[in-house]
């Protein structure tokens, strides 16, 4: 594992924290909007480092009532479409392009859940709604984070970028890099789209040479909003630009309504997972693994660290696998307060509270 990976996975954790407590960069946050942060979310084709929902303050209190789980896309038609009042399914529900049985499936697993109600007459299933499905998101916005922007990753992350502002899925796309001492900054050298915004973290303060805090951030270039609510083009296949390539592009026109779907699909997995969901994917119940307040002036963001390699880990390295994986003795998972379960417990509850943090309160 190269360095390189190591930072660009915590600049991810530092860019998904700074925009839980900062978003929207450079403008007054309006209080009845609420970015809820996620990382590692999209669609099958296109996977970003960090997406930003944001959402209504009062419509969000209103999802709320549906869990803390994500509602995918089997649920979300039954629950969009789910009538005040008793009615059969089919009559209910718009037509499926897929077998009725898989909707049959997501209308019960939505009665278990507990935000549906069901009854049988005859041979018929009928449903009503609990409660409407509230239009929570206003806005989703995608970023790639690239702390040490070479000309080889320069040139692939453009490639995704075109492909991005192409779909015009997201709002907004965004690159987020580290600031440097030059007057200029390389980001805005590269042959990116115009479209996407260049979002810099960590740079200098303006008393000095002392580095400033990591919630300093600045825009260097504005982003342009994407047409989300038109067509969109998915690149499929594009010439290489050799001389010798003759081949022609494909490409494939994604409506408005598919977009709409994957819109609220990738909204309602940044709902459940947040951007500390990491910690699934790690060893916390090594003895080796903890977590550390950033030391940055100004940070308060806690962070993963490994005692044994003296440095923060990536998510790749912190498995089962690693040579230097201790597992907690038994012991610790047996024992109560203050430590209930073992640290590596104590270590996944506290990123949830923080992870709950972000959710609203369920209305009365």
């Amino acid at each position: 594992m190269t360095r390189s990976a190591d930072s660009e996975f915590e600049f991810e954790l530092r860019v998904c924290g700074w925009a839980e407590r900062n978003w929207p960069p450079a403008d007054a946050r309006d209080p009845d909007t609420i970015p809820i942060v996620a990382r590692q979310l999209g669609t099958k084709h296109r996977r970003w480092d960090t997406v930003i929902v944001e959402a209504n303050a009062d419509a969000l209190a209103a999802r709320a009532r549906f869990g803390s789980g994500r509602l995918d896309s089997a649920l979300l038609g039954v629950v969009r479409h789910a009538p005040a009042e008793w009615l059969w399914y089919r009559d209910a529900l718009p037509e499926p392009d897929y077998p009725w049985r898989y909707v049959r499936e997501a209308v019960h697993r939505a009665a278990d859940r507990g935000i549906l109600e069901t009854r049988r007459r005859g041979n018929r299933i009928e449903l009503r709604r609990e409660w409407a499905y509230p239009d929570w998101v206003e806005r989703v916005i995608a970023v790639e984070n690239k702390p040490d922007l070479t000309a080889s990753a320069a040139r692939a992350l453009a490639e995704q970028i075109e492909h991005d502002v192409a779909l015009s899925l997201a709002d907004e796309v965004w690159v987020a890099t580290t600031a440097t001492d030059r007057p200029v900054e390389p980001v805005l050298l590269e042959d990116f789209p115009v479209e996407a915004g260049v979002l810099v973290l960590g740079g200098r303060s303006t008393g000095g040479d002392e580095p400033s805090s990591v919630d300093d951030a600045s825009v260097a270039w504005h982003p342009r909003t994407l047409a989300v609510d038109e067509p969109g083009t998915r690149i499929l296949d594009r010439p290489t630009g050799d001389p010798h390539d003759r081949s022609a592009a494909r490409f494939e026109y994604v409506s408005p309504e598919r977009k709409r779907e994957r819109r609220l699909v990738i909204a309602e997995r940044a709902y459940e997972r947040g951007w500390r969901s990491y910690v699934d994917t790690m060893r916390p119940d090594c003895r080796q693994f903890e977590l550390r307040r950033d030391g940055r002036d100004g940070s308060r963001d806690v962070l993963p660290w490994c005692a044994a390699k003296e440095r923060r880990q990536t998510a790749a390295e912190c498995a089962g696998s690693c040579p230097q994986f201790e597992p907690e003795p038994p012991a610790w998972r047996s024992k109560g307060w203050p430590i209930e379960g073992g640290p590596g417990s104590a270590v996944e509850r506290l990123l949830a509270r923080r992870r709950e943090r972000r959710r609203p309160d369920t209305p009365e």
